[in-house]
């Protein structure tokens, strides 16, 4: 089979994306494709979301968070940004994202957005409610292991 000529060739963008959940939070690539897949197709619809074609390149999972590399059709990068906005959990763990930003290849949203591996998270002992309990300090943020879930704050909170 003969490839196409470069005109007729399809263009891709890819967007450069911050995933952040809770610390016990287990966020995998195939759960994150399809979440996208279907906050696509419930936006766009069916052929809106064929239109867009979103695929996830690349995934680095994190504890708390991921960052990950999605495909999307040139001429599409807003449609794309709205899908993905419409994302708020996976594989019922709640989770945000944020879009880094938008490059023409894969080399170069890689050097831009992606440059330096996500911090490193620190364990601790904060005192929340005037208990003693198991933190898990993340930059500025803090996630607070209340009794069956987590609680975010920041250092200001706990001065």
């Amino acid at each position: 089979m003969k490839h196409l000529p470069k005109h007729l060739q399809p263009r891709w963008r890819y967007l450069a994306v911050a995933v952040e959940s809770w610390p016990d939070a287990s966020v995998d690539r195939r759960a994150f494709q399809r979440e996208v897949w279907y906050a696509a197709q419930n936006l766009l619809g069916d052929t809106g979301s064929a239109e867009v074609d979103l695929t996830v390149i690349a995934f680095d999972r994190t504890d708390g968070g991921a960052q990950a590399i999605v495909r999307t059709r040139r001429g599409s990068a807003g449609e794309a940004r709205a899908a993905l906005a419409c994302l708020d959990s996976v594989d019922d763990d709640p989770v945000g994202l944020r879009v880094l930003g938008i490059s023409g290849t894969v080399r170069a949203c890689e050097e831009k957005y992606i440059r330096r591996p996500p911090e490193a998270p620190a364990k601790r002992q904060v005192v929340f409610e005037n208990q003693d309990r198991r933190a898990v300090e993340r930059g500025v943020r803090i996630d607070v292991h209340t009794d069956d879930a987590f609680a975010g704050a920041t250092a200001l909170d706990f001065r």
